[in-house]
């Protein structure tokens, strides 16, 4: 890690050379210059899953056009540190893909495979998930 900007503004760089940036929030003294560390993690877990069930769907023989994840968490409130205490993931997925097939994907993703999932529940972090899967024939073509 180097300091880039202001008091917090950090560039990251790991042994492969990829780059990402955090900063803290304006409010706590921040030039909003990247990733705020709570942010990275919730981007973890959103990575982590992607991984498991892209990797789960293609063994059984799904075909993914389109991966959009949102991720959405609450904090514990007035505790410092404040970790994260429920989180929401809803996996949309576009093109020919068996919805059961998808749900077991996630299922295995989030309860099994994932270690981000998996340290986050040890902290005692309540993950739920849903997902949403869209017929690629009712995709208009880009």
């Amino acid at each position: 890690m180097e300091r880039i900007t202001g008091d917090f503004g950090f560039q990251v760089k790991d042994e492969n050379g990829h780059v990402l940036q955090t900063d803290s929030s304006i409010e706590n003294g921040g030039s909003n210059y990247g990733f705020r560390p709570m942010q990275l993690i919730l981007s973890a877990l959103g990575s982590c899953s992607a991984i498991d069930m892209v990797s789960v769907l293609k063994k059984q023989r799904q075909t993914v056009k389109e991966f959009n994840i949102k991720v959405e968490g609450e904090r514990e409130q007035d505790t410092i540190p404040s970790i994260w205490k429920s989180i929401k993931v809803s996996f949309e997925l576009h093109g020919n893909i068996d919805k059961e097939k998808a749900e077991k994907a996630g299922a295995l993703s989030i309860e099994k495979y994932c270690s981000v999932a998996e340290t986050l529940r040890r902290g005692g972090t309540e993950i739920t998930w849903q997902v949403h899967v869209i017929n690629s024939e009712s995709l208009v073509a880009r």
